[in-house]
């Protein structure tokens, strides 16, 4: 499975990577986040237990979050290892690529080997149920309040 979203943010390069590298400060500002529980940091890793709404549903999953620091000439990047839920293995990434004033980001999602019992449902159902109904939907979420938040300073 394959999915990516992006979107186009007219802000500093610094104000949307702090936004998106910041996850324990996520549900206080993205309102489809119920928590994020930081168990352990490590220089710029972190372990976390993380929790959104897929509308009504909930959903939970561990990461990894390794933050690799950049700024506006050499853009950083965010990835996350899940290793725990049901799209355990998915590796994230998150990329930002100056275009003038704008910056595209991207949240990139790719899971090669789904665990049991999403495999079941074969690589069509998993893209079309697992990457555009969940993950698509939280991640475009983020991504456009994200966008509201760094465009609003």
């Amino acid at each position: 499975m394959n999915t990516s979203n992006q979107i186009t943010i007219n802000a500093p390069y610094d104000r949307i990577f702090e936004l998106a590298s910041e996850i324990e400060e996520w549900p206080k500002i993205l309102p489809h986040y119920r928590y994020v529980r930081l168990h352990k940091k490590d220089g710029n890793r972190k372990w976390v237990t993380m929790s959104a709404w897929r509308n009504f549903i909930p959903v939970t999953w561990s990461a990894i979050e390794t933050v690799i620091p950049g700024n506006s000439d050499q853009p950083g990047r965010i990835i996350f290892k899940h290793i725990k839920g049901l799209v355990r293995g998915m590796d994230v990434e998150w990329s930002f690529t100056p275009q003038g004033d704008n910056i595209l980001v991207t949240i990139a999602h790719e899971l090669r080997n789904p665990p049991y019992p999403v495999r079941i449902l074969g690589k069509r159902l998993t893209e079309l149920i697992v990457g555009q109904g969940f993950i698509g939907n939280i991640a475009g979420k983020t991504l456009r309040r994200v966008k509201e938040l760094a465009e609003s300073l």
